[in-house]
């Protein structure tokens, strides 16, 4: 147990630190700005150029792992849409930012820091694999569902062109399209940019974590959605279920990598669920407090989980 609260510790030490200092320093939120972008646009996409460039070619196209993952995460994103279509009189808008806050996890911001430090560069490629595929489909889903809900004003082309250039342009796909290149060129950096990438990749989980803290102390905790308990759920103990048994089911992958994943669908709800929400103008307050409350309650969640993988509790394949 020592040992897995070694892992946690600095993990939530570190956004709890950004929590203190923003309720200390009483900074506004736009002053976040410039380390959202350093770790945005500079230090988590040098972080999977690095560990991706180092990668056989052959690990970056498991599209059973890919399917198996992402399958999971729409299991849990269909659940709350019709709970929420059928049973709350919500309608698509509000039901697809439900959706989102039980499926979507925080896989930027917090999956590469703890699954490194919890796997070791193993989980590089799947921790990227995860990120690039699950935005894929989420840049995709948000639009399209807010179009049909008639939230979204632009026309389809338009809604069709804002996605391509979401999914073309993100720093982090990109960075990974570049260290897969740079694995299949077999190219080696020059020493002086390597250790540029290593500085910056090394900053990538402590900011962004920090980052995290001072967003969640930011944001006033005002209404409290009835399916809290619903989607910190779904998000916290359905999904990463499904993930194992499906990942489980359809193939028989290295150790970490089913481990990642797992750990990855334990996530609580990510940031971008709010940006979403504020973005169309739906759910926003309540988006908010379930970031908030299922990021507070994974410490518990997290702990158990990472408990279970660390002490063999939690067998790699549920069926071998």
């Amino acid at each position: 147990m020592t040992d897995i609260v070694g892992l946690v510790l600095p993990f939530f030490g570190m956004i709890f630190l950004g929590a203190l200092v923003a309720r200390i320093t009483r900074q506004p939120l736009e002053a976040l700005g410039w380390m959202n972008t350093f770790v945005i646009y500079v230090a988590l996409p040098a972080l999977f150029f690095q560990l991706i460039a180092r990668t056989p070619v052959d690990e970056l196209t498991e599209w059973s792992y890919i399917f198996g993952v992402v399958f999971s995460v729409y299991v849990v994103f269909t659940l709350m849409f019709v709970v929420s279509l059928l049973f709350s009189a919500s309608g698509i808008g509000e039901s697809t930012v439900k959706g989102l806050a039980a499926a979507y996890g925080n896989i930027g911001y917090m999956g590469p820091g703890l699954a490194l430090l919890t796997f070791g560069e193993a989980a590089a490629v799947p921790v990227a694999l995860i990120f690039c595929f699950e935005n894929i489909l989420h840049f995709a889903v948000a639009p399209l569902m807010m179009a049909l809900s008639g939230e979204e004003r632009e026309s389809r082309w338009k809604v069709a062109l804002k996605v391509v250039r979401q999914i073309a342009f993100h720093p982090f796909i990109i960075a990974t399209a570049a260290g897969v290149l740079a694995a299949w060129l077999q190219f080696q950096p020059p020493v002086a940019v390597d250790r540029l990438l290593q500085y910056l990749a090394q900053a990538a989980a402590p900011c962004a974590l920090f980052a995290m803290g001072v967003t969640l102390a930011l944001r006033p905790l005002k209404r409290v959605p009835r399916e809290l308990g619903l989607i910190a759920a779904l998000k916290l103990v359905v999904h990463p279920v499904i993930c194992y048994v499906v990942l489980s089911a359809i193939g028989d992958f290295p150790d970490v990598w089913v481990y990642t994943a797992v750990m990855m669908a334990a996530l609580p709800t990510a940031t971008n669920v709010f940006v979403i929400g504020q973005q169309y103008g739906v759910w926003v307050e309540r988006a908010s407090a379930s970031i908030l409350l299922t990021t507070i309650i994974s410490v518990l969640t997290l702990t158990a989980l990472l408990y279970a993988i660390t002490t063999g509790m939690l067998p790699p394949n549920l069926f071998r």
